[in-house]
């Protein structure tokens, strides 16, 4: 008993340090990223730079090396810096030959962020189904969730834990009329009240087929979307951006990016692969363009689109940056690193 208590002490002693020691290696030696924000001018045709350099401060610049001030930036993303020009005065009327106003840009403005922990996590398997047209201007949270089974959906009343079997039968029946087979694969919504909207959710089938699935006065809206033969989409991710004019951002099984439009339209996204598993996805849209940012392990890649139908327009890749001395050095003393977290999932357990 003496001799495995021993064992054991000195095994968690030794799981301490390969746990510790690098962690604490690498804390005291860590040293601030010096990334740039980029953002793509469809005034200048070209990239825009903004980064903290060594020794000079905020440097902005363009791909070509040509440097600007704050103000010259502003004027070349008009989209992205709206406010600081209309309180400038000097928003413009048009752009490229479009009549413009502050509030159309707003409402066309929008950000969306997917990291790989968003995916690769735990899933409850209840969820809230809102009411998309309730007449308030306020959404509200309902009184029941609903859950996916081999046979069908399942609202379930969260004060009683009963099953409420008339609302569950006519959105089962609803999804089958539209060709829906148990149980769903893919569940993406946004089950929140703050937004200006709600469409539910995107679903996806036991079978690969794509549906939208809301809740109008009461009664289902359930629709089937066509999906270009060949296509196997894997991730979906619901948007509700402000202008209406998509609903979900979606990849398939060789990682390729799909936009499903309102009305209900599948069109390919013309970047090259991006695996949503292992790469964290950030676009920044606009009325004329989105700037995509996919952020690997290796280099973070730019992409500039066309925000009426997605063709590439630039693209621009940043190799991860090099290792500092300190951290090479940090690797080779300590090859043996043991840690419970990582940043592409939400689950904790031992990694060696």
């Amino acid at each position: 008993m003496l001799r495995f208590s021993k064992i054991l002490f000195y095994f968690i002693l030794v799981m301490l340090l390969v746990w510790q020691l690098p962690w604490c290696y690498d804390f005291f030696t860590a040293k601030p990223s010096k990334g740039n924000f980029v953002l793509y001018s469809s005034v200048s045709n070209d990239f825009i730079l903004t980064g903290q350099q060594e020794g000079k401060g905020v440097v902005r610049r363009d791909l070509a090396g040509n440097k600007y001030t704050q103000d010259e930036v502003d004027s070349l993303l008009p989209t992205f810096y709206c406010r600081q020009l209309m309180s400038d005065e000097r928003f413009p009327d048009t752009l490229h030959g479009v009549a413009v106003t502050p509030r159309l840009i707003q409402n066309e403005n929008f950000m969306f962020k997917a990291s790989p922990s968003d995916i690769n996590a735990p899933r409850i398997g209840l969820y809230p189904l809102l009411e998309s047209r309730s007449g308030r201007v306020d959404l509200e949270m309902p009184s029941d969730v609903f859950r996916f089974t081999a046979s069908g959906i399942e609202f379930v009343d969260m004060a009683t834990n009963r099953i409420d079997a008339d609302k569950s039968a006519r959105f089962t029946d609803a999804l089958q009329k539209k060709g829906f087979h148990f149980p769903a694969t893919e569940i993406a919504g946004n089950p929140t009240t703050r937004k200006d909207y709600d469409e539910g959710y995107v679903l996806l089938d036991a079978k690969g087929g794509l549906f939208h699935l809301k809740q109008i006065k009461g009664r289902p809206y359930v629709r089937a979307v066509q999906v270009p033969d060949g296509v196997k989409l894997e991730h979906l991710f619901i948007t509700e951006f402000k202008n209406r004019k998509t609903l979900a951002f979606m990849t398939d099984v060789k990682h390729a990016l799909y936009v499903l439009t309102t009305p209900y339209e599948v069109l390919k996204v013309d970047i090259p692969a991006y695996d949503a598993e292992k790469e964290a996805l950030t676009i920044i849209g606009n009325l004329f363009d989105w700037t995509i940012r996919v952020t690997g392990l290796t280099s973070d890649r730019y992409f500039a689109v066309n925000a009426d139908h997605y063709s590439l327009i630039s693209s621009y890749t940043v190799p991860t940056e090099e290792e500092s001395v300190a951290t090479k050095i940090g690797r080779y003393i300590l090859p043996v690193r043991l840690t419970f977290t990582s940043e592409l999932d939400k689950f904790v357990k031992p990694r060696l």
